[in-house]
């Protein structure tokens, strides 16, 4: 039986990827329920590489071009980007399913290496980016990715194999997926490289690493083969622009709320617990690479959109393989085989409730009714097997501030910060924030665009979020370069024909920075061409 335990794993994996993968194009169409502005920032680069253009070099994104590629292939034989996205996922797990099989069955033994496949198979087949919310979205499905390759190559640099080594294979493998990480975002290989590093050289696994230096030059020698050295720095301008910007410092809680807060102390507790555990029980170099990959866990989870502490599996994994011995005791006289399984236990835990969304979210897009949801962007065909709730899409909800209106709160502006306002050209706008519809409001300003014969070749710079509008027409064109998602200062600007100014935006912030920016360059000026009930849009008169 023992012969067979690789293929079963093997099969048990094929399996699972067969299981999500088929539920995933079982609809035939993509149907989400969130994240719409995410979806449309991705479309906008999905489409500009379906033209032909390269990020970093025709457009700005600080995310690398491997999370967008696998979409593109089956976007450029003509399948729609709906089935695209879902395809690219069932491709990725294809592509993997050879290096997690062997980190599995090389590191880990019994129901662990199951647990550990299902658990990759699952960051990248789902249909949700995880946390709680019972939701369908392909909003940061680079994030489930990254977080799957990092698990593959965290676990072969960090525990031993189990059997006779395999250091060229282990090192390819590790030199790919830290190439891969470069490609998808390069915040993972930021945080994973160092502990990476420092286990293989712990181990004096020299030929690992070697081969995994190696393997990650001749990664990076082929882009620049097919992309040339340009894509490098543009790259590298991306990452340092979005790194400065004060737009979106962090996209959820601040750092140390990430360690400490209620939501998360839980977590920093648990892998600390794990780590003095390990120390006591002999498994000093195991506790060491735990203590140290804990930084870039907290680090990733603080760079990420809702802030989902997804190494939780990966630690309740690594201290149940790492238990000591079953009759060591420490000072306190805790048997340190059990409260290390306790602790493990608690890692796996709290790991639940985002794993099981993220699992059973497959089977929830199943259950759909697609007469409940319409075409994100109708008006390419491209996109018609992509669709969002029709409530979502036209329901335009919005916040606003009260101590506008005429109810008597007026004088409550002072305390409750509203004096540092948004002004155009001496005039004070609303403060408003637009909470839902977004779909709606750009197809709204596409068409009135058009309408009144502003829209023929023309190229927009919202002070927003985002610069979607030409997705919604077929007049406008896009930024060049442009930036799908608004980091900071004014890229695109010099192909723009108008500036855009939201009446009632996405992100307010963005609206007065972007504006403030724009005033600060001598070279242009601007004179105003349109205002509806919407927007205000600006003429650019270049100096």
């Amino acid at each position: 039986m023992s012969r067979n335990k690789p293929f079963i794993l093997f099969g048990f994996l094929v399996a699972a990827i067969m299981l999500l993968g088929g539920i995933d194009a079982m609809k035939g169409v993509f149907l989400i329920d969130r994240h719409e502005g995410d979806t449309l920032h991705l479309l906008q680069i999905l489409f500009r590489m379906d033209s032909g253009e390269w990020p970093h070099k025709d457009f700005m994104t600080p995310i690398g071009i491997l999370a967008f590629a696998p979409v593109e292939l089956f976007l450029n034989r003509g399948i729609g980007v709906g089935q695209s996205l879902i395809y690219s996922q069932i491709l990725m797990g294809v592509v993997l399913l050879p290096m997690v099989w062997w980190a599995s069955h090389s590191r880990l033994k019994g129901s662990l290496s199951y647990l550990f496949g299902l658990s990759i198979v699952v960051f990248i087949l789902a249909l949700v980016h995880g946390e709680t919310f019972p939701a369908v979205s392909i909003s940061m499905h680079y994030n489930r990715w990254a977080w799957a390759i990092s698990y593959i190559a965290i676990l072969l640099a960090v525990l031993p194999p189990k059997g006779r080594e395999r250091p060229v294979l282990d090192g390819f493998i590790i030199g790919a997926c830290m190439a891969a990480l470069v490609l998808l975002k390069v915040t993972y290989f930021v945080a994973f490289f160092p502990p990476i590093l420092i286990a293989l050289v712990q181990y004096k696994s020299w030929r690992t690493l070697a081969v995994s230096a190696i393997s990650g030059l001749i990664a990076a020698a082929v882009v620049t083969l097919i992309a040339g050295f340009d894509f490098w720095l543009g790259y590298m301008g991306d990452l340092l622009e979005v790194s400065s910007s004060n737009v979106r410092p962090q996209p959820g809680e601040p750092l140390n709320a990430i360690i400490s807060a209620p939501r998360f102390l839980g977590a920093t507790l648990t892998a600390l617990l794990g780590v003095l555990l390990l120390r006591q029980g002999q498994k000093t170099i195991a506790g060491l690479l735990l203590l140290l990959l804990l930084p870039g866990f907290i680090y990733v989870t603080y760079q990420n959109y809702g802030n989902d502490p997804q190494w939780l599996m990966l630690l309740a994994v690594l201290l149940f393989s790492q238990v000591p011995e079953k009759d060591a005791v420490n000072s306190w006289g805790w048997n340190l085989c059990s409260v290390t399984k306790m602790a493990a236990a608690a890692a796996f835990a709290l790991a639940l409730p985002s794993f099981f969304n993220m699992a059973f979210s497959p089977f929830r897009h199943l259950g759909k009714k697609v007469e409940d949801y319409t075409a994100l962007v109708p008006q390419d065909a491209r996109s018609a097997d992509l669709m969002t709730l029709k409530i979502r899409f036209a329901r335009a909800n919005a916040q606003v501030a009260l101590n506008d209106s005429d109810a008597g709160l007026q004088k409550f502006s002072k305390m409750a910060n509203r004096e540092n306002r948004t002004e155009l050209f001496g005039e004070t706008l609303p403060e408003c924030e637009l909470k839902l519809g977004y779909p709606a409001w750009l197809r709204t300003v596409a068409a009135d665009l058009e309408q009144a014969g502003l829209a023929e070749g023309k190229r927009i710079f919202a002070t927003d979020l985002l610069s979607s509008e030409w997705l919604f027409s077929h007049q406008l064109r896009p930024l060049e370069p442009g930036a799908p998602w608004y980091y900071g200062g004014l890229p695109g600007i010099d192909s723009a024909d108008y500036v855009l100014v939201p009446l009632c935006p996405l992100a307010p912030k963005v609206r007065k920075i972007a504006l403030d920016e724009l005033f600060d360059r001598g070279d242009i000026k601007f004179t105003e061409l349109r205002r509806t009930p919407l927007y205000i849009l600006l003429e650019i008169q270049r100096k």
